[in-house]
């Protein structure tokens, strides 16, 4: 029988990275309350939230703030405040951004964040893949974006779905609306298409930031970048749920293969 673990640092580092990929498995499991009043560390428990401070606390700001802030993320910022802003998230200081922050600097701050990524959110060697998508149609392009939403390391996996969601938010209050006076409250004017096209570019590179000919994408792939991104906030919700029967097939090849991996999730559960 398996060896029975209670610790991920108990497994082996292949069955270590073997329960990292599985982490799309449990999306309703990734239940911030549950670590509230703890500090951990990042880890490869998939049980653990891996999106950047910076990320989560930008979209928060914004879905607090912004909502109703018009043009936001096209409105200009003051780069000296973003600057500021930027060099203590850097420092790893534990910035807050409350009411006193301009929204108008906070998206700047998460457009810069997601441009000036090492490595792009969705990976320089999905580029191609994902691009690829864009000329196909209805359910064969949405099960093709998922199949390769889950070849995303689980950071950028998180974090592309905390963005969309942040995204697909932003976009439902882009119409103006009636509030239960019968006062009209502003739509923020940035529907789905206007966000995926201010986003795209910063989420899917093809080159690194600085690299030579990085602002030359020719019309062609900058429709395409524009529409992918599109269908993943207009459809996120789905594309990152994994369906019963997925897991069901995953689970009883890995109880040939791997049984520690499912002693550890079962005891875990």
């Amino acid at each position: 029988g398996a060896m029975s673990v209670d610790s991920i640092t108990d497994l082996s580092d292949n069955t270590s990275k073997l329960l990292e990929a599985l982490q799309l498995s449990h999306p309703h499991e990734l239940d911030a309350r549950r670590n509230l009043g703890k500090k951990k560390m990042l880890s490869l428990n998939p049980i653990t939230w891996q999106v950047p401070r910076i990320v989560d606390r930008c979209c928060k700001h914004i879905e607090t703030h912004g909502l109703q802030t018009v043009g936001i993320f096209r409105v200009g910022s003051s780069k000296k405040r973003v600057q500021q802003l930027r060099e203590e998230f850097d420092r790893g200081l534990d910035v807050f951004l409350d009411e006193h922050q301009s929204v108008h600097d906070v998206a700047a701050l998460l457009k810069e964040f997601l441009r000036d990524m090492p490595d792009s959110l969705i990976p320089r060697e999905l580029y191609a893949a994902f691009l690829s998508t864009a000329s196909m149609e209805g359910p064969v392009q949405l099960a093709a974006l998922q199949l390769m939403l889950f070849l995303l390391p689980p950071c950028h996996s998180d974090t592309l779905h905390r963005l969309l969601q942040f995204l697909s938010e932003v976009a439902r209050h882009a119409e103006s609306s009636r509030g239960p006076d019968g006062q009209e409250i502003p739509g923020n004017k940035m529907t789905v298409s206007n966000l995926a096209t201010i986003f795209g570019p910063n989420i899917l590179q093809k080159e690194k930031p600085g690299e030579k000919d990085v602002g030359a994408m020719n019309f062609e792939d900058s429709t395409a970048v524009i529409l992918v991104l599109q269908r993943l906030i207009e459809h996120y919700q789905t594309l990152f749920m994994v369906s019963p029967e997925m897991q069901r097939d995953i689970l009883r090849r890995l109880f040939q293969t791997d049984p520690d991996v499912i002693d550890y999730l079962l005891r875990r559960k």
